[in-house]
């Protein structure tokens, strides 16, 4: 049994329960709860154990399964019902063609659902942040003028409050229930802010800017004067980071054709720890300047205990040089989603790294040697991506079992899996790179797509356009 306590003792939810469960061997947690039906429990027991039982019944009902312990049958419901999704209207509501004339809030760059997944939030060029409630798909509420500059990223700490960043070099921390004013203002960027992150390990919220820096704030000791702020990590072209969910590794994307990882991440030693350390200047050195590794002093940076160095280099095609604009972690930490593009905006294209550690490192792959600062071949799956509306940052996306991703495509979003089977990464982890399979394309705007999220909660993604436009896609059933 867990902490939800053992199944309720009422006779119908215990026959639905195994009426459900007649294809399946029960498992420990229900034959330990069966032995225990009989026993005397309290009311707030079993009012608990019942909307457990509610629950898992419910969730089992969608298909809501994580990691490794989904089933054939999640492949089967996910590789079903996502092949379905079609743009949302409301039933007798006329649908009106969408033009290109820009909304008053300009073009959407980030889009964001609560934990809960009850709030979509979207940031937008022209300093407003808007609200959504996304099951009638109604904004209830618009934040105007939220920045000086256009906003640029949103990320929810809990179910209530958020943070916004601009081009206004400034990061703002809002709760649902006042928005009329911020709760308080960050300011320690000398540039645009580009990404946020949140820390639930150390309670310290991340930010990073187009000025290089990597910053931490430990929000929880506001004070009227402000809040202190750290730079753990300093380097030339950053564009974006990202934390993995268990916050045990920080990965970076640059403008110079290459991610950071930093493996067993210590957020409060982390700028002592690599203060002298400067990711350009060492690839600099390492492709220009032809050192031995052997006798550069940065090779140590690779063999740290905590908050060791990585440098990935692996892309396809095999070019040194890439713009690598976009970023996202898998849910579960297990690889690495990026988007970039040529330095002439030629071609774009779309790749999956491989984030895990690895016991042995392999020195050479097909007779061709590791670079000293990656242990391994990291790419596992890329596909190249319609070039349109060059210039602009494409935010791509994973759904919240990790199985799927969806990329901007043009005027409209296209939907990719590891296989055709939409398995998890690591019933499918390919020996060579693969290209990723298009599950479907959907064509619903009249501008160049920026950026896609799925719901957390429900079998929802929506996007959003450089004319202000946004689409809410579900499944027709």
């Amino acid at each position: 049994p867990n902490q939800h306590g053992s199944l309720s003792d009422r006779p119908g939810l215990l026959k639905y329960y195994f009426l459900v469960n007649a294809e399946e061997p029960l498992c420990e947690m229900a034959k330990a709860s069966l032995r225990q039906r009989n026993a005397t429990n309290g009311a707030g027991e079993s009012v608990e154990t019942h909307k457990f039982c509610l629950g898992w019944l419910k969730s089992r009902e969608l298909g809501r399964r994580r990691g490794c312990e989904a089933s054939r049958a999640q492949s089967d419901f996910v590789g079903r019902v996502y092949p379905t999704l079609q743009r949302r209207h409301w039933p007798g509501a006329p649908i009106v063609e969408e033009s290109r004339r820009p909304h008053t809030h300009g073009a959407v760059f980030n889009l964001e659902f609560s934990p809960d997944g009850k709030v979509l939030a979207a940031a937008c060029e022209h300093t407003d942040v808007l609200l959504y409630d996304p099951l009638s798909t109604r904004q209830f509420y618009k934040m105007e003028r939220a920045h000086l500059d256009c906003v640029n990223c949103i990320r929810f700490l809990d179910a209530r409050m958020f943070a916004t960043c601009s081009d206004d070099c400034s990061v703002q921390l809002w709760d649902l229930r006042n928005l009329k004013q911020s709760i308080c203002q960050l300011k320690g960027h000398t540039n645009w802010v580009k990404n946020i992150e949140y820390s639930r390990k150390s309670g310290l919220l991340l930010t990073s800017g187009f000025d290089g820096r990597v910053l931490t704030w430990d929000i929880n000791k506001y004070m009227e004067d402000g809040c202190s702020h750290e730079s753990v990590f300093h380097t030339h072209g950053l564009m974006r980071t990202r934390l993995t969910p268990d916050s045990s590794k920080m990965v970076m994307s640059t403008a110079m054709g290459y991610l950071v990882i930093i493996h067993d991440l210590d957020l409060s030693s982390m700028s002592e720890d690599l203060k002298y350390f400067n990711a350009a200047n060492y690839m600099r050195s390492y492709h220009i300047e032809q050192v031995n590794p052997e006798q550069d002093t940065d090779s140590m940076y690779f063999r740290l205990p905590k908050n060791r160095v990585e440098i990935i280099t692996d892309f396809v095609p095999t070019e040194n040089y890439w713009y690598i604009t976009s970023l996202q972690v898998h849910p579960q930490g297990w690889c690495s989603l990026s988007r970039y593009t040529s330095p002439d905006d030629d071609s774009e294209w779309t790749c999956v790294h491989d984030l895990q550690d690895t016991s042995k490192p392999r020195p050479s792959v097909h007779g061709r040697k590791m670079p000293p600062h990656q242990t391994r071949p990291r790419l596992t799956h890329f596909i190249e991506e319609a070039n349109v509306g060059r210039g602009f940052i494409k935010e791509l996306c994973f759904s919240d079992d990790g199985r799927l991703v969806c990329s901007p495509f043009g005027y409209g979003v296209r939907i990719l899996a590891f296989d055709p089977k939409c398995s998890e990464l690591c019933d499918c982890h390919p020996e060579t790179p693969v290209q990723l399979y298009e599950v479907k394309t959907l064509v619903t705007h009249a501008d160049t797509v920026l950026t896609t999220k799925f719901s957390p909660i429900h079998c929802m993604l929506v996007s959003g356009c450089l004319s202000g436009k946004i689409c809410f896609y579900q499944p027709a059933l």
